[in-house]
């Protein structure tokens, strides 16, 4: 595959997961954004578009020190929380949303309770970083340190952040985390009862389970 069969395979994958994001209740309007690797670049979603507007003549890329490469659209405005992630970890996607269930528990704990087992398919209890601007420098490093070790974490009074390998995998961490918070707002509202936690040792054994889930290739 040529890097421009590549960059526009990539963009295709984006824009359908970015309007995954707002089909199903994750972001409104053109809040959160979504990023992935090709090559040498990053492909993100522009500034304050709607993304059932955007076609193959948007593509937006810029390269690892976020000078634009590609487009005549300005990147999103969380472009260095995206390339933070890009130069410390092994990303190759990223999902950044408002969900609202993920969004309320950030206001609430330091950390969402271990509530089920696929909190193990994030690398353990999911982290809030604490409050930062958005788009700020600030914002970016608060969330690599709730990242240490893990694949999602959620930002204070603000919302989610999931990677991955793929597209697909960055957005299914996302739906995972905000299913999770969902369950545990639900099950705290109950009065009289407090939710039952899964401890570590559980949570090591869950993630031991997964490494093996789904079809053989």
């Amino acid at each position: 595959m040529s890097d421009r069969e590549e960059i526009e395979r990539t963009w295709a994958e984006l824009v359908t997961t970015a309007r995954r994001t707002a089909a199903e209740g994750l972001v409104v309007g053109t809040s959160g954004n979504v990023s992935a690797r090709a090559g040498d670049f990053v492909l993100i979603t522009p500034s304050g578009v709607p993304y059932d507007r955007l076609g193959p003549r948007d593509t937006v890329a810029v390269d690892l020190a976020g000078r634009q490469a590609i487009g005549e659209l300005r990147p999103t405005s969380e472009l260095p929380l995206h390339l933070a992630l890009y130069r410390k970890t092994d990303a190759r996607a990223v999902v950044h949303t408002h969900a609202v269930h993920a969004t309320a528990v950030s206001t609430l704990v330091s950390e969402l309770p271990p509530v089920h087992y696929m909190a193990a398919a994030l690398g353990g209890p999911v982290r809030v970083a604490p409050y930062a601007l958005y788009g700020t420098e600030e914002l970016a490093e608060n969330m690599l340190r709730a990242l240490d070790n893990r694949t999602g974490c959620l930002l204070q009074n603000h919302g989610t952040v999931t990677y991955g390998d793929t597209l697909d995998q960055a957005y299914d961490r996302t739906a995972q985390l905000e299913w999770m918070s969902r369950l545990w707002l639900t099950a705290s509202a109950v009065p009289g009862h407090t939710p039952s936690l899964l401890t570590s040792g559980q949570l090591e054994a869950a993630a031991e389970q997964l490494r093996g889930y789904g079809q053989s290739r």
